[in-house]
């Protein structure tokens, strides 16, 4: 069995953050990832730039630099891997933590899996779970949703050219979508639960979206939902009643959740509102020595402001393990 002082599931932006401030206080924390290096950025959109602007994504001190007012997603798979081989984080890629143990003493023992199914076995004082959303998409529950049609990620539009794409959806990514499948002569419609626009929509994009929606180039369904997917269509219900839509295919933009199964199982409770139980302070959960860092700990703030809050994660749970002295027993 290994002996850790902290270990980090994940290797996102706000694992790596975490990593860095313990690193500051002298420790070397180890990040078991069961992918690669901030893998949720790897499955962006291909040509993607964020929302916020370069200073607000550094982590570690280091200077996020681009030519652009608003970073792409390239550089940032360059920037927070750059990042991690300066600050020689230590990182097991390709590694999945199948479960956490509490133990009497206080400390945890944590077993996991490599690429070939090798399993391994670690023990830790304290754990910081920085795993992210995106491998828990908000499903819709409805017929048709499990077939080949349908995906919860949308990475780039060039497959979509000439096909009719329904986007189920009203957040920014719902809508950056719609322009760039438009841009490539796909047939979009944006079907929002919603009887207006978000208001989360950037206010540079907005105006863009309405003026096609109101030229015809793109079909907005609001106050509507899809209740059926079929192989040729789709079927929207709204106020009016059913409708059915020819369709190819179907981007469930609907968000994500975190992995509540996987938290539960080693103690921690979940909010009425189905978010972990932590404390915004230190942000220890409810088990004492499991911290929550990143989009795990963004509560309904995720989708939006992950990284600019979430990089800040590690800072604070550093300074609650030095407060009280627990890596020192």
């Amino acid at each position: 069995m290994h002996t850790e002082q902290v270990i980090i599931i994940g290797a996102g932006p706000c694992g790596l953050a975490a990593a860095i401030e313990l690193q500051a206080t002298g420790i070397q924390p180890l990040i078991i990832e069961k992918r690669n290096v901030v893998h949720s950025i790897s499955q962006y959109p291909t040509y993607m730039h964020f929302f916020s602007s370069p200073e607000l994504l550094e982590i570690g001190g280091i200077p996020f630099t681009t030519a652009n007012e608003k970073p792409s997603r390239l550089e940032a798979l360059m920037y927070y891997r750059n990042v991690a081989l300066r600050r020689e984080v230590r990182i097991n890629a390709y590694e999945t933590v199948t479960a956490i143990h509490p133990q009497p003493d206080g400390s945890f023992v944590l077993e996991s899996q490599d690429r070939y199914g090798d399993p391994r076995k670690y023990q830790a004082k304290a754990v910081i779970v920085a795993t992210g959303y995106f491998d828990h998409p908000n499903e819709l529950g409805i017929p048709g949703e499990q077939t080949d049609k349908v995906t919860h990620f949308f990475r780039e539009s060039h497959p979509y050219t000439g096909m009719k794409v329904a986007i189920i959806g009203g957040s920014n990514s719902a809508i950056d979508a719609a322009l760039e499948l438009e841009r490539v002569g796909a047939k979009v419609t944006v079907v929002y639960r919603g009887a207006e626009y978000s208001k989360s929509i950037k206010p540079w994009v907005r105006p863009i979206f309405e003026s096609l929606v109101q030229k015809g180039r793109i079909a907005m369904r609001l106050a509507s939902r899809v209740v059926e997917i079929h192989p040729r269509a789709i079927v929207v219900e709204n106020e009016a009643g059913l409708e059915e839509l020819p369709n190819d295919f179907v981007l469930a933009l609907t968000g994500f959740h975190p992995d509540r199964a996987f938290l539960a199982s080693f103690g921690v409770t979940m909010e009425e509102e189905g978010y972990p139980t932590f404390n915004n302070e230190t942000m220890e959960s409810n088990v004492p020595g499991i911290y929550l860092a990143g989009v795990v700990a963004s509560r309904h703030e995720a989708n939006e402001i992950f990284i600019e809050s979430g990089r800040f994660h590690g800072r604070k749970i550093a300074a609650h393990l030095a407060q009280i002295g627990s890596l020192q027993r």
